[in-house]
């Protein structure tokens, strides 16, 4: 699994160096640079995927659309140039024995980034480096093509806060083509009704629910949902399936516009998760949106379940609720704390010599209880009790 990002002079970071674990939760005030810690990962996937020869790092795709090199380069201390444009470094640690480097850099209006560099030091292969675009494959030499980052990247999984809502039908298409959800989700139903029989990860199975995708996914959802049931039906000469949704036993299945909004906010991530491999990566972003707090308490605890099956689990998140659930995953032993990894980011401050770091890193230990609690890391209920006790 990944254990580290490094970024140089990419957005509002001048230097990051980013410790990851099979479960990372990143927290933080709005606009701290929380998502800019993620999407250099979801660039990578989406220039592999998208353009598996390209020598060039695609800032815009299916998955992500960043915009141009002048928005993705720190605009604080990024202004130096290589052969007069702006550049940033990606640097990952894979299990904490690989490391991969990159250097883009491009013209201020480019969507598209040159590699600068690249180079990197394996177990396989010792230390290596190269500055010739055309001996890559999937932004690596060929060499280093088949190493299983290459995989893990490209079956990398994004979820975006900006899922797709209800919907009368959702597309179906070639199980080759969308082996992932989707960033909002738009392939979840098709990837959920051609992988129905598909076993799920031994950590995840329900004991008491046959192990295929469909009644898994099923099963996760009515405890989410409770009496929740799904049905798929395929469109007849369209590319196209309906979702009926079933919420209780006195109704018949409704159209999803005709539930709570939450289902289909949920269903992306449980169909995601549940269709994983051993060490895929899962990226998301505001897994509690729609969700009632015991719901997003819930959706802690199913993804700190979902990193101890073998998935490697990155989110994104404002609630103190799905932080909560982690750590009741950690003292019940589903995940050991060794695992978790917490981040709480604060924006950048104009002040060379400011007190307060970008980003500070509570260890969690086996009781689900962190170390230090920083001014602003979920402790916006303890302020308003205060307030309203006259305390503060």
């Amino acid at each position: 699994m990944i254990s580290r990002i490094d970024l140089r002079h990419f957005k509002c970071f001048e230097a990051l160096k980013l410790p990851v674990r099979p479960l990372t939760l990143l927290s933080g005030g709005n606009a701290s640079g929380k998502s800019s810690a993620m999407q250099p990962l979801v660039l990578l996937h989406q220039t592999m995927r998208e353009h598996e020869w390209s020598s060039r790092l695609m800032l815009n795709g299916a998955t992500m659309r960043l915009g141009t090199a002048r928005e993705v380069v720190d605009q604080v201390h990024g202004k130096r140039s290589v052969h007069g444009m702006r550049s940033f470094e990606i640097s990952l640690i894979d299990n904490d024995v690989d490391r991969f480097e990159w250097e883009f850099a491009g013209e201020q209006d480019e969507m598209s980034l040159v590699v600068q560099k690249v180079q990197g030091d394996t177990a396989d292969h010792g230390a290596w480096n190269m500055d010739e675009p055309q001996a890559l494959r999937c932004l690596l030499p060929h060499e280093l093509g088949s190493h299983p980052l290459t995989s893990r990247l490209c079956r990398l999984t994004y979820l975006s806060a900006e899922r797709l809502g209800p919907r009368d039908y959702y597309l179906y298409d070639d199980p080759q083509l969308t082996p992932v959800v989707g960033p909002r989700g738009e392939y979840a139903v098709s990837v959920l009704h051609s992988g129905s029989d598909s076993r799920v990860l031994p950590g995840l199975v329900k004991d008491g629910t046959p192990p295929t995708r469909s009644r898994q996914v099923e099963a996760y959802m009515h405890g989410f949902f409770p009496g929740c049931v799904l049905d798929i039906q395929p469109v007849r000469r369209a590319n196209a399936v309906t979702l009926g949704v079933l919420v209780s036993r006195d109704t018949d299945y409704h159209r999803p516009v005709h539930t709570g909004f939450g289902i289909t906010q949920v269903l992306p991530i449980v169909i995601a998760a549940l269709s994983a491999d051993p060490q895929d990566i899962l990226v998301i972003e505001n897994p509690e949106v729609h969700l009632h707090p015991a719901g997003q308490a819930a959706m802690g605890e199913f993804l700190g379940k979902v990193s101890s099956a073998g998935v490697q689990v990155m989110v994104e998140t404002h609630s103190d609720h799905v932080l909560n659930g982690i750590r009741r995953a950690v003292k019940g032993g589903v995940l050991s704390s060794d695992d978790v990894a917490l981040h709480f980011f604060s924006p950048r401050s104009g002040e060379s010599d400011s007190s307060t770091p970008q980003v500070q890193s509570p260890a969690i230990n086996s009781d689900g209880n962190t170390d230090s609690w920083p001014a602003g890391f979920f402790d916006q209920f303890d302020n308003d009790m205060n307030y309203f006790a006259d305390w503060g």
